[in-house]
């Protein structure tokens, strides 16, 4: 087993998960079964209780634990299914070692950070190492991510871990990449070394040196900046790699390889690999890479969510929103609206950004709800649902956004105003959405309905299932309390809410469609967990198609993109048509009310004008979960 160790330093946020899943690409691109493994140094036993402002998005894997955001990159880099021991915790090493002791597996000793602990670390990465994440195949690189930079005091017992662990497997089977930030201040105009410097200082004062120096950079860095690196930090000129921003992270791997890290691990982990075929190792990642340069025409989706201040609070959204945008060839642009902004009480406290928000949900080409936990901001997904339906914009909700769309067609279709769900509204006459029967209230950490399930299709038509490919069911990852009360599916089926999917044991809905509707689907599970760069989700595919006014005739062709579709070198003329046709539709299915009706309505001009009173921006998300 070969380890690559991948460390950060001056600051967090460096890129180290994109700089780690791109090892892998590499070596995988060569033949070799790769794994990795992500360390994070908080007490936290698992990433269930974060605030999305805190660490970002909260990724879930098949076994259902919830984990890093960068298990999710490492997932969709290297299309592998990795586990729940493979993302290591303080947390979880500290449990440990203290259930042994109260076992009294260290029979009376002393415990102590120096060895227990340390040893603890050390075994825990031999045996993930070991583990598939590819078919039954054991790995033969184990990619291993450690967390914060060097010098957290939380850190440390990793570090001295890793120092120990370099001799425990010789030193021809580890590797140490360390990524550090070069600085380009404005005021001098030249790029930085002395922290990377400084850094690197510090790493080989903990035991461990750099075998490569990967420096992060807004800006490619010159010969002369890379020869200094290399001479205040011990390695030769060869092994400071540059990486600066670049415009799809696509670029990285393929960076990377122009600077010889292939040939470099491969002659410094003894791999063993071919070299005469390695010019055929990337060319999927060269194609995927030239596409996101070419693309020429663009698709707007607006996500209506409640921790859009912070992108990561949602990266697997926007990911699998690009992953399908490059497969119809159009470039994605996104617009983020908070959804509280949407709410009437944002009308009478702050118009100018609840008119600014409705504008920017009006002139995008398709909606998505995410999920979310909490009251604040409900109503904004509710009222963004309500406009999608009636407007026949596309619109595709995700857990929450389920939730929000059945609540909403509840309310305007059922006649029924006090509709809600039990977890704002508990005494609520109408409680559309119920909490489940794993809903612990007392313990908040992994009581959610995790990991992958089955959801089994309807036998009638559907626009989903045809996505899909037809199947009889399909299995996704789910996180969530809450579900659709089967009381009133029969109800909400009468007014033209079709249930396509469901549990098992029909007694859980778990996919809604919109009769009549160009695209109004809703998912209980997330279905962006298992979108890959080459691999699109269906669901977000068909919210692309629906919105570029595709998704018909993709259909029509068995579910495969044509050769026109395929091509983004199609005729200024055909544009013309195709924009001028959709202004059409758009304008005779827009619904004009001279008064408003259901508190929503549209003038001529644009502007947008509420007349109920439901909803504020009011409540405090929960700190149990969030989404």
């Amino acid at each position: 087993m070969k380890y690559i160790l991948v460390t950060g330093g001056v600051i967090s946020g460096v890129g180290k998960g994109v700089i780690a899943s791109s090892f892998g690409t590499l070596l995988k691109s060569c033949g070799l079964d790769v794994t990795s493994i992500k360390i994070d140094p908080y007490i936290n036993i698992d990433a269930g209780t974060f605030s999305p402002y805190e660490h970002g998005e909260v990724y879930v894997l098949d076994d259902g634990a919830e984990v890093d955001l960068d298990l999710g990159n490492y997932e969709r880099f290297l299309d592998v299914t990795l586990h729940r021991d493979n993302n290591i915790t303080t947390g979880k090493i500290y449990k440990l070692v203290i259930e042994k002791e109260r076992t009294g597996e260290y029979l009376g000793k002393t415990v102590q950070v120096v060895p227990h602990i340390t040893d603890a670390i050390q075994e825990w990465v031999e045996r993930v190492a070991q583990t598939p994440v590819q078919g039954s195949s054991k790995p033969q690189v184990c990619i291993v991510e450690l967390g914060g930079t060097i010098g957290d005091i939380e850190g440390m017992p990793f570090v001295e871990a890793f120092r120990q662990f370099q001799f425990r497997v010789k030193r021809e089977n580890f590797c140490l990449a360390h990524v550090s930030l070069v600085p380009l201040p404005k005021a001098t105009g030249e790029p930085k070394t002395k922290p990377t410097q400084s850094s690197v200082r510090e790493l080989r004062g903990c035991g461990l040196s750099p075998d490569l120096i990967v420096c992060r950079s807004e800006k490619p860095i010159g010969l002369e900046v890379k020869e200094k690196i290399s001479n205040f930090c011990h390695v030769g000129p060869d092994q400071v790699i540059c990486i600066h921003d670049l415009n799809s992270i696509y670029h990285v791997p393929l960076l990377m390889e122009q600077n010889g890290v292939i040939e470099y691990l491969n002659e410094r982990l003894q791999l063993n690999i071919d070299m005469s075929k390695r010019t055929k190792c990337l060319q999927q990642w060269r194609d995927l890479a030239r596409r996101t340069e070419t693309v020429r025409r663009e698709v707007c989706i607006a996500v209506v969510g409640k921790y859009t201040k912070f992108t990561d609070s949602y990266a697997s959204v926007v990911k699998a929103l690009q992953h399908a945008a490059l497969a119809v060839n159009r470039k994605l642009e996104l617009v983020f609206i908070e959804s509280c902004l949407l709410e009437e009480e944002t009308l009478h406290s702050e118009p100018s950004k609840y008119h600014k928000e409705w504008q920017k949900l009006c002139d995008s080409h398709g909606i998505l709800v995410p999920g979310g936990f909490g009251s604040r901001g409900m109503e904004g997904k509710i009222r963004a649902c309500q406009w999608a339906r009636e407007n026949q914009k596309p619109l595709l909700g995700i857990c929450l956004g389920l939730q929000a769309a059945v609540i909403e067609f509840a309310r305007n279709k059922l006649g029924l105003k006090d509709a809600n769900t039990t977890e704002i509204d508990p005494n609520t006459a109408n409680a559309l959405v119920i909490d489940m029967p794993e809903h612990h209230t007392g313990q908040l950490g992994g009581t959610m309905r995790l990991g992958k399930r089955i959801t089994v299709f309807s036998d009638g038509p559907s626009v989903i299932r045809q996505l899909y490919g037809n199947p009889k069911s399909v299995q996704e990852r789910h996180r969530h309390r809450y579900e659709v009360n089967p009381k009133y599916v029969h109800l909400l089926e009468e007014q033209g809410m079709r249930f396509v999917g469901t549990d098992v044991d029909k007694t859980r809905m778990e996919i809604i469609e919109l009769s009549g509707h160009p695209y109004f689907v809703a998912t209980q599970y997330h279905p962006e967990y298992l979108s890959r760069p080459l691999k699109p989700s269906p669901p977000f595919l068909g919210l692309i198609l629906a919105s570029v006014d595709r998704l018909n005739q993709y259909i029509q062709r068995g579910c495969r993109l044509s050769p026109r579709q395929l091509s983004d070198a199609s005729s200024d003329e055909e544009d013309s048509v195709v924009g001028l046709a959709g202004a059409t539709k758009s304008l005779s299915s827009l619904k004009i009310p001279i008064t408003p009706t259901n508190g929503i309505s549209k003038s001529c001009n644009g502007s947008i004008s509420t007349s109920d009173s439901e909803g504020a921006c009011g409540g405090v998300d929960p700190t149990n979960g969030h989404k």
